[in-house]
């Protein structure tokens, strides 16, 4: 069991634990996620990990209420605890594994919206411990589902926070943001990193292919079982399939296609869409990653 020492909500529908799991403290990187079990009856519940601490052996993990299962997962109090709690799962974010120096000389803006503040964040953060300060961008509908501001604060170079509704700082989308920073700032980016919904990181990806930045998306939306068994997080990206729990869930945003992306994820809430997508997918349906034996 793997208790919990930590629950909070952080605005409507959202919530934070902070949960014991030494294991998976003690192994993850930033851009991976865990999966999650409740009890013997529960859904598997894929979550990328928005906080680690090695020494205290504890995974932090934000979630938002969208089914039966989140939602008796929000119930759970301080000193519950879940069956399972598998991690880490999927590739770790692609700077992890580059040269520090050369990585030092890059400027990354990282963009977040809504609950993708919370895969944001450990990745800022541990820019910020190499000693590299990267600008980010957080949007959300209105001022009171703004996530981790003091905890990005405490990282980023420099935070920039706006609401569609202009409840709290800018007014806008995170894109007319970027496009401030670029063209009237005069910021030059050499990657930029988006994370957040599906519409969200399309048309950011829309707009720095047209500034000429390449850009890092995290396809944690689409995911439900973790392991590319189901099919759900099949997606294309440039030309070939990928499946973003076992192949991400970063990707180059550039070369994916979220027009095909955002209609399976529709689709897939159904079971008659899963049977058509099945039908229509073949053996590429799931397993077609070739990495997870689901085509066995």
């Amino acid at each position: 069991m793997y208790k919990i020492l930590k629950a909070e909500k952080l605005a409507e529908k959202i919530y934070l634990m902070d949960v014991e799991a030494p294991r998976v403290a003690s192994h993850c990187q930033p851009g991976q996620f865990i999966i999650a079990k409740i009890d013997e009856v529960g859904e598997r519940i894929p979550l990328t990990i928005c906080d680690y601490n090695r020494e205290a052996g504890t995974i932090t993990i934000v979630f938002q209420i969208v089914g039966a299962s989140t939602e008796r997962m929000a119930m759970l109090q301080t000193g519950d605890a879940f069956m399972d709690f598998v991690g880490p799962l999927g590739c770790a974010s692609e700077f992890v594994k580059e040269d520090l120096e050369e990585l030092k000389n890059k400027k990354f803006l990282f963009v977040a919206g809504g609950v993708g503040a919370a895969p944001v964040y450990p990745q800022v953060k541990w820019m910020h411990e190499h000693g590299i300060a990267v600008d980010v961008i957080v949007g959300s509908k209105t001022k009171d589902l703004i996530l981790l501001e003091e905890e990005m604060k405490a990282v980023a170079g420099n935070l920039y926070i706006t609401t569609d509704d202009g409840s709290y700082q800018r007014k806008g989308m995170v894109t007319e943001v970027i496009k401030d920073l670029v063209v009237n700032d005069g910021k030059n980016y050499d990657v930029c990193v988006a994370i957040g919904p599906m519409i969200m990181m399309k048309f950011v990806c829309l707009l720095t292919k047209d500034l000429g930045i390449p850009t890092i998306v995290s396809m944690n939306p689409i995911m439900v079982d973790g392991t590319g068994m189901c099919g759900a997080c099949r997606l294309t990206v440039g030309g070939k399939v990928k499946f973003a729990c076992v192949d991400g869930p970063e990707f180059d945003g550039h070369l994916v296609n979220f027009d095909e992306a955002m209609k399976r994820q529709q689709m897939y809430k159904t079971e008659e869409g899963r049977a058509i997508l099945r039908l229509h997918e073949g053996d590429t349906h799931h397993g077609g990653c070739g990495q997870c034996g689901g085509d066995e």
